[in-house]
């Protein structure tokens, strides 16, 4: 088979100013993209901001031949956001691949956890989705085209402990990305996330030196040209770190019918049917839940 290539295409990588959006945008760009460095330059709670980190990634890619310019745009800033996009446009035309990248953090436990520290951290990684997304929504509809790579976490899938704000903004996402992969179907503009183990500044203080050099940004971002290449699925959740990849799914067990009469007794006694994992389904959409309510209940 040929290799991927994005020759002719547009891609703007959000937080690609170091660690896994550095590692995507130098990659993109190397298989031909002409890429947006978009980078606040923050601290990783997401205070500040310098241009240095992006501009340094528009000069490798410079270096090597290829095409970037950086934006430092906040990706929760409205204002910000229509600029980048209009930049893009006016440079280059279209819009063909957005990474959704950025992110903060401001782990604490739940106790002790402020409000405005949970919705700082939801602001930046589903906000910051949404709101590049939905100004590039009706260029990828009309170009009939267009690839979204939303970054969740095993945080959001699984959960950990001190990071309740963070694991909700990143399983949020995938409740957008499962809508949004009906809704963008029939343009060709599908959407993946993916779920990355890698050694960034976001990790520096959580994995040992041993395993930060073995989860390089470098063993997640084949996932992630893939999931943006013109061959990318749509609405799958790609798991990747130490060069090992996988697949999560939502799935959901076939169930127990139980009567329209039926007490939360029932429910506890036939537990073990209910949560019996054998026949379990991962659905496209919701609607398939209804229909197996429906036919369960049919009588």
């Amino acid at each position: 088979m040929s290799d991927i290539r994005f020759d002719g295409q547009v891609a703007i990588v959000t937080g690609a100013g170091g660690g896994l959006g550095r590692s995507h945008a130098l990659e993109l760009a190397r298989r031909g993209a002409k890429v947006v460095v978009n980078d606040l330059g923050g601290t990783l709670g997401g205070s500040g901001g310098s241009s240095a980190a992006a501009d340094a990634v528009v000069a490798e890619i410079v270096a090597a031949g290829g095409e970037a310019i950086a934006d430092g745009a906040s990706v929760t800033d409205d204002a910000g956001v229509s600029n980048l996009v209009e930049r893009t446009m006016s440079k280059w035309g279209r819009i063909d691949v957005l990474i959704a990248n950025a992110g903060i953090l401001r782990d604490k436990s739940f106790a002790k956890l402020e409000l405005k520290d949970f919705a700082a951290v939801v602001d930046v990684h589903l906000m910051g989705a949404v709101k590049p997304l939905k100004a590039m929504w009706e260029i990828m509809r009309a170009q009939n085209y267009g690839r979204v790579v939303v970054t969740t976490s095993s945080t959001g899938l699984y959960g950990n402990f001190g990071q309740a704000n963070y694991g909700a903004a990143k399983l949020s996402l995938i409740g957008l990305m499962n809508t949004l992969k009906l809704e963008g179907g029939k343009n060709d503009i599908r959407i993946n996330a993916i779920s990355p183990v890698a050694a960034t500044r976001m990790t520096d203080n959580i994995m040992p030196p041993a395993m930060l050099e073995k989860f390089g940004p470098e063993h997640v971002t084949p996932g992630v040209v893939y999931l943006a290449s013109k061959e990318a699925p749509n609405g799958a959740i790609l798991t990747a770190g130490a060069g090992v990849f996988a697949v999560a799914r939502i799935v959901e067990t076939e169930g127990a019918y139980l009567g329209a009469t039926a007490s939360a007794e029932a429910v506890r006694d036939h537990w073990t049917q209910i949560e019996n994992p054998e026949g379990a389904e991962a659905y496209g959409a919701g609607a398939l839940q209804t229909q197996k309510f429906l036919r369960k209940s049919a009588v």
